[in-house]
């Protein structure tokens, strides 16, 4: 089978171990970068558009599928999503769709479906200006999170507790999305909906993301995670653990809140990347995405629950229905967590043999290499990379993830440039 993995514009090489995992279920990716470095991947299955225009991407994507006859169209990155619904439809292959699609890119459209379809959400307000964002803040009431409508991987995201810190966080990301790598990755031409800032209500309970599928009218829950943080103003998604530790009654709760949220997005066949928060004992939707979440979250899903989100990514391109069930735990523990510095310009990273070696670790993916800018909050939100471990409790996972992402020796130049 032919599957076409497509990115407007290349993010390095992040994606290339997971186009690597495509493969080893079978498949023959093909992948068409807008904007890509030219060794990026094989070159008899590689292809450079030259441009960021959607129209050239088409363009470049029919040519190559009159020669190869691609089964389906795909992408793992939350810049592309809207690429590839627009791309599959002109080829004529299965798509999310331009509107689903859109809206499961665009967090105030997104919070929109979910008022419309009634799935439980935090309260809301698109903020355009500082003072439209102190308004929502005496309507809402403190605290409250201000997120990018077009952001990802928490760029930009605060928890701000009264109208002081509003006005210097609404600044921050004002300023950042000018920037922000993942709104600038996006393919030209696209009607992406508002890009500015969406103000929530604060949910003040635990976290789960979750790995599901939609298919038809139900909503398989793949894997849960429990997000373990320590939470401060800034939103790291730092550590997670798996299995999950709801009760039987939360999961089915939760269930019904992500089905609910899928659908008011107009996701009926779509691998998607789930971030649910209690409040007050009852589950809300934060967002779902339409690929697979980051890190290591694939690995920790197949490891702690049997389900493979890639495979899943593979089969929906097709419009084949994914052999999936409902949440399982298998029993193995598994923790990870992002590798963070302080801000600054990456002078070295050395992996010790032992660490890299170590069968305890599932996952290592050093992301930043020398020269790489690493900006932290309130600046940015970049990170050097991911670690995890597996562990007969959720104490040794975490201690094992710990000791090794320690040995990891990072060199730093202090400022940026």
């Amino acid at each position: 089978m032919k599957l076409l993995a497509i990115e407007a514009s290349q993010n390095a090489t992040y994606y290339i171990s997971r186009y690597q995992q495509i493969e080893a279920l079978g498949a023959e990716v093909h992948v068409l970068n807008g904007i890509g470095t030219e060794d990026f991947w094989p070159a008899e299955r590689y292809r450079i558009a030259g441009s960021k225009q959607i129209e050239d991407i088409v363009t470049a994507a029919k040519i190559w599928h009159a020669e190869e006859e691609f089964e389906g169209v795909l992408t793992f990155s939350e810049s592309g999503v809207v690429t590839v619904a627009v791309v599959a439809e002109a080829l004529g292959l299965p798509s999310i769709g331009f509107e689903a699609a859109r809206t499961s890119r665009n967090k105030l459209l997104m919070r929109q479906a979910h008022e419309r379809g009634g799935a439980a959400h935090p309260g809301f307000r698109y903020a355009p200006d500082v003072e439209a964002a102190l308004t929502a803040g005496e309507e809402l009431g403190y605290p409250l999170i201000l997120k990018p409508t077009l952001g990802a991987a928490s760029n930009f995201v605060f928890k701000v507790d009264d109208p002081e810190e509003m006005r210097a966080r609404f600044a921050d990301a004002t300023s950042g999305i000018e920037t922000m790598t993942w709104a600038l990755m996006e393919a030209d031409g696209l009607d992406l909906g508002p890009n500015g800032i969406i103000v929530e209500g604060y949910l003040d309970g635990h976290e789960h993301l979750i790995e599901a599928l939609a298919w038809d009218d139900e909503v398989y829950l793949g894997s849960i995670v429990d997000r373990i943080t320590v939470e401060s103003g800034t939103f790291d998604d730092d550590v997670h653990h798996a299995p999950s530790s709801l009760t039987p009654e939360q999961i089915a709760a939760v269930h019904e809140v992500v089905r609910d949220a899928a659908h008011a997005q107009g996701l009926r066949r779509s691998v998607l990347h789930a971030e649910v928060r209690f409040h007050q004992g009852a589950p809300f939707i934060l967002e779902i995405a339409i690929r697979p979440g980051g890190g290591g979250l694939d690995h920790m899903a197949r490891i702690s629950a049997g389900h493979d989100p890639i495979r899943c990514v593979s089969d929906v391109a097709r419009g084949l229905r994914p052999d999936v069930s409902h949440y399982a735990p298998t029993g193995v523990h598994t923790a990870a967590m992002c590798l963070i510095s302080g801000a600054g310009t990456v002078e070295s990273i050395e992996v010790p043999t032992e660490v890299a070696e170590d069968p305890a670790l599932f996952f290592l993916k050093i992301t930043a290499t020398p020269g790489t800018v690493i900006k932290r909050p309130p600046a940015g939100n970049n990170i050097l990379g991911f670690i995890g471990a597996t562990g007969t409790s959720l104490t040794e996972a975490l201690t094992t993830a710990h000791v090794a992402a320690g040995r990891i020796r990072t060199e730093m130049r202090p400022e940026h440039g």
